[in-house]
């Protein structure tokens, strides 16, 4: 039976995520920092460019305000979105996804604003990864609640759906509109496209209905693939058309391509043979991306790049 289609949302989302299929992205920054929580960010323009010139499909930012030392990564330093709106200045067809903003942190109005504008500016390349948090320390920096993020996630989230209809109506905790002001610009498809981590604090049927796809966790291969046929028959049963999962994945690709694979934090170091079935395994079981994080790669970046593109990226073309 074929499998149906995916929602052609905006440019980048259409050329990361095809159903049957699975594409590979980077996390940025895309460097090693294994012994600090501060990344080197010299040539992290330069990366991008190659992550782009060798055929990733995506580049991912994260939403780290702080450098908490509980969470141990302060992330690309950079604020998401000025960053995309360089990027977007910088590259050409690399889709530029965020992974993920912290929805209860931000007015969603801004979110609003600045994601369409990101989006408009890449040329439809934006794709917008939401969460709810869970970095407590950040809450109280900013006057918000920890324990009520749930619910300000979802009335973000149905205020930033709302910006994007032509003079808008919203009233909830974070302000009123009665249709007589709008938002510009609007994103160049039909809606920002918004793919929900993890649980967000949401029930899965939330999830299923008002998520444009879903970025999940790794998981071994059984546990991964009752998962994803859970959120499956979950679209079934709800009427809703298919939409991709993505998860991250961190690697220490070894030299040798036999090695491995041995655990690392919320991933694997192994060489390419062994990553290449994994993989593999993963497009079988219905995952559509995977975000590879080489911050605990021992081996030199650039090279570690050159042999992914050479030994694995062909294969997921």
């Amino acid at each position: 039976m074929e499998t149906p289609a995916f929602e052609p949302i905006n440019r980048g989302f259409a050329a990361t995520f095809r159903p049957g299929r699975l594409s590979l992205g980077l996390v940025v920054p895309i460097t090693a920092y294994p012994d600090s929580p501060v990344p080197d960010m010299e040539g992290h323009l330069a990366r991008v460019q190659k992550a782009e010139a060798l055929g990733f499909k995506a580049i991912w930012l994260r939403d780290v305000p702080f450098n908490v030392p509980s969470f141990g990564d302060a992330g690309q330093l950079f604020d998401p979105f000025t960053y995309l709106g360089y990027l977007a200045g910088q590259t050409r067809d690399i889709a530029l996804g965020v992974a993920s903003i912290v929805l209860p942190l931000r007015h969603p109005a801004h979110v609003a604003k600045a994601a369409a504008s990101a989006d408009v500016l890449s040329g439809g390349r934006l794709i917008l990864g939401v969460a709810s948090g869970d970095r407590p320390e950040e809450y109280p920096a900013m006057a918000a609640d920890f324990d009520a993020r749930g619910q300000a996630f979802r009335e973000s989230f149905a205020y930033i759906r709302a910006m994007g209809a032509a003079a808008p109506r919203i009233e909830n905790r974070f302000g009123h509109t009665d249709g007589r002001i709008d938002m510009l610009p609007k994103p160049t498809g039909p809606r920002l496209p918004l793919l929900i981590t993890g649980s967000s604090r949401q029930a899965p049927d939330w999830i299923a209905e008002h998520g444009d796809g879903w970025m999940t966790y790794p998981r071994g291969g059984a546990a991964q693939g009752q998962v994803l046929a859970d959120w499956r028959a979950r679209l079934e049963r709800l009427g809703q058309p298919a939409k991709p999962v993505l998860q991250p994945l961190y690697v220490d690709l070894a030299q040798d391509p036999d090695e491995g694979p041995s655990p690392i934090h919320l991933g694997v170091r192994t060489g390419h043979r062994w990553l290449l079935a994994y993989l593999k395994e993963l497009e079988a079981l219905g995952v559509n991306h995977v975000a590879l994080n080489l911050r605990f790669n021992r081996a030199p970046i650039d090279e570690t790049l050159d042999r992914l593109a050479r030994d694995v990226l062909p294969h997921f073309s």
